[in-house]
């Protein structure tokens, strides 16, 4: 009789756990490329030798064999030529044991398998597999040899995003959610959106480039709408995410862009795809990020008399900080030597082939002035390496003059970070895009640089005309030296009190000299609030004054800023505003002139987590969120958003105002569902405070 197939066992918890897919919450078989896994078939009667069985597994709409694009497999057959293997394991009665090893090229996605026995066909329910790109396999250009990088950069689903400015650096809790539910099936649905052809979504290069675009929404209905005007009413303000996974679940279920991101958000979704398609990701900051529109390595900064930044004068602009991903790989599209991690940035700024998309670009041609390497290596060597040169603009018989005062060269691309492998900490990885400041290897990195990005002639067009005469090219010396000053001069801010909102700015510039003599200084220090983009909000006073040094010593300057003066600000900007002093100094007599700008964060009071340190699965624990307002301000309109993946679903509490002194507190009944140790979320915002957020630890 016909040989039928009656049944198949996918083998799920088994092959599962050997290719690190255990934790995915979805019906299907999850797998990855170069790996086998086996299949138990059950038939209608024993399987004899003239039987001819064969397994087809096909991706895309119409599967074809000549585009490698449908895998026929047959036991004790030859080799496909796809690379794809298969082997009967053991056979006895009429269960047949079989082993499947996709290639390690192949392209990922959804694989739909059916079964032939002569002119016999069998379905098999939940017949699609999904394939993922394997670290794990050495034949795999995704492979990643070290287990404990491989745990963080694939598997783990929690991390932190790093914020602030460059001198005071937070974490922000993420949760990437990489195993959620529908996580997978937006990211497959992405694949299909991006229109790669199927022969491209074997290459990670390409994958990841594609992903970078289709998670902004500019050009394609991606994943995340961007919005930096501070207006965010008809949709959830970027502030108020704490993972990935409510985005990618709402986009997967409405196919219409989820409303809204800013930078952390957009790298936090992309880190998710890529860790969910197997390929190693990670978040990375990097502080006083140059934005750099014209690709001239230069970023003009235009203040007035009183030190106060000036929105708009020029089109370039110093991001307090930015998060874009590196992703790892082997560039086997470049010369030898790229391999390993790549930028790529999913934040819409510049267009790169007419599309918002940036990378994969090798941060090895990034730190050796390789800028020639695709893709968009320009861009991304600028964000860490241009040069700010600030400007006065100054009224002169009533036109505006500006003037140059000084170029800083260390400032741009500042602790770059990431999360540790392993660890609840930053790691500093700017060794990684740079070598260090001053060195003779970046020095050549620069120069190599400036020869593909400097044509010769440029002239500097920020939207004002530059003090330099039309036709007279300031060309980057090779060598920058800091600036030496006849009197030794030096500033420095420092904030005397911490900065919680509701009390009193207690600043102070300290002016410094160094060498013999009698030094009179002009000193203009302004603070302002700003957004991360550096854009200001408001600006909130200013000092002038002239002082008087005589040789090697210093002499402190307050600048005060009273409550009132920016909690209306901090009430009506719907963004987290960061305090940005900056002060200006000229010494009488000389061409000494100098600019000195630091960016501060407020401190606020901490969320407090009550739970057990340990609990069992599927037994039920109490989750106790704990905060007081110890600000002397009230706290309008407050929200306590939490999570614990693997735990309980994002919850949000609404709090309302909450007085000075008082004391909330939220509780979550929690019921785990998954082993290992679990982290929980939580995040609270009101009008006034936007960034408070915490997160604890269980095992499970």
């Amino acid at each position: 009789s016909d040989l039928k197939v009656t049944g198949l066992d996918f083998l799920k918890s088994q092959n599962c756990r050997l290719h690190h897919t255990d934790a995915y919450n979805i019906s299907n078989l999850v797998v990855r490329r170069g790996q086998p896994f086996q299949l138990q078939l059950t038939f209608s009667r024993e399987l004899q030798a003239p039987d001819k069985l064969s397994l087809r597994f096909g991706i895309g709409e119409n599967p074809m064999r000549s585009r490698g694009t449908l895998m026929s497999l047959n036991p004790g057959r030859e080799e496909d030529l796809s690379r794809w293997q298969i082997s009967v394991i053991k056979s006895s009665g009429k269960e047949c044991l079989l082993s499947v090893t996709s290639s390690p090229t192949a392209p990922v996605g959804k694989y739909t398998l059916n079964i032939k026995t002569g002119n016999n066909i069998y379905k098999p329910e939940n017949g699609e597999v999904y394939l993922l790109f394997n670290p794990w396999c050495e034949d795999d250009v995704v492979f990643m040899a070290d287990e404990a990088q491989r745990k963080e950069y694939v598997l783990n689903d929690t991390g932190y995003i790093y914020v602030g400015s460059a001198y005071s650096i937070y974490n922000r809790p993420w949760n990437f959610g990489q195993f959620e539910e529908f996580v997978l099936d937006a990211c497959m649905y992405l694949l299909e959106k991006s229109k790669l052809k199927l022969s491209n979504r074997r290459d990670p290069t390409l994958v990841s480039r594609a992903m970078s675009a289709l998670v902004n929404a500019n050009d394609d209905n991606g994943v995340l709408l961007g919005n930096w005007s501070g207006k965010y009413n008809n949709g959830t303000s970027p502030l108020d995410w704490i993972g990935s996974v409510s985005i990618l679940q709402k986009y997967y279920k409405t196919k219409q862009p989820v409303l809204y991101g800013q930078c952390w958000v957009f790298a936090g979704v992309l880190t998710t795809v890529m860790r969910c398609l197997g390929i190693p990701s990670r978040c990375v900051s990097n502080f006083n990020s140059a934005h750099d529109t014209e690709e001239n390595l230069r970023v003009d900064i235009y203040l007035n008399e009183l030190g106060e930044k000036l929105n708009g004068m020029s089109l370039d602009s110093v991001w307090n900080f930015h998060v874009w991903n590196d992703v790892w790989m082997k560039r086997t599209d470049l010369p030898a030597g790229f391999d390993g991690w790549q930028a790529i940035d999913s934040t819409p700024q510049e267009q790169s082939q007419g599309i918002f998309q940036c990378g994969p670009c090798p941060l090895k041609a990034i730190r050796e002035g390789d800028v020639y390497l695709p893709f968009d290596s320009k861009f991304v060597y600028a964000e860490v390496n241009a040069d700010k040169v600030y400007w006065v603009v100054k009224k002169v018989n009533g036109k505006d003059k500006h003037i140059r005062i000084n170029t800083e060269t260390q400032g741009i691309g500042m602790n770059i970070s990431t999360k540790a492998v392993g660890q609840d900490k930053r790691e500093d990885i700017t060794w990684q895009y740079k070598f260090p400041e001053g060195s003779e290897e970046e020095r050549k990195s620069m120069q190599k640089a400036s020869s593909f990005i400097h044509p010769p002639g440029i002239v500097p067009r920020a939207r004002f005309a530059s003090s330099l005469p039309r036709g007279v090219v300031d060309p980057k010396p090779a060598v920058l030296q800091e600036t030496v000053f006849k009197s030794g001069l030096q500033l420095e801010i420092i904030s005397k009190a911490a900065l919680y909102p509701g009390n009193p700015f207690e600043l102070a510039i300290i002016v410094k000299t160094s060498t013999p003599g009698s030094w009179t200084i002009n000193l203009a220090s302004s603070c302002q609030l700003q957004s991360y983009t550096g854009k200001v909000e408001a600006s909130l006073g200013h000092v002038k004054e002239t002082v008087k040094l005589e040789g090697k010593s210093e002499v402190q300057v307050p600048l005060n800023i009273a409550a009132d003066t920016y909690m209306k600000t901090l009430a009506s900007v719907e963004d987290e505003v960061l305090i940005h002093i900056t002060a200006i100094a000229e010494v009488q007599g000389t061409d000494d002139k100098l600019t000195k700008e630091t960016t501060m964060s407020f401190e606020y009071p901490p969320i407090t987590v009550q739970m057990p340190e340990t609990a069992k699965l599927n037994k039920e624990f109490t989750c106790a969120f704990i905060f007081k307002n110890k600000l002397n301000v009230p706290l309008d309109n407050c929200k306590l958003l939490v999570e614990g993946l693997g735990i309980f679903k994002m919850t949000m509490f609404d709090q309302g105002d909450v007085k000075p002194g008082r004391i909330i507190k939220s509780e979550v009944i929690c019921t785990p569902t998954r082993l290992g140790e679990k982290k929980i979320v939580a995040k609270l915002t009101s009008n006034q405070i936007k960034g408070i957020s915490t997160e604890k630890a269980i095992t499970i």
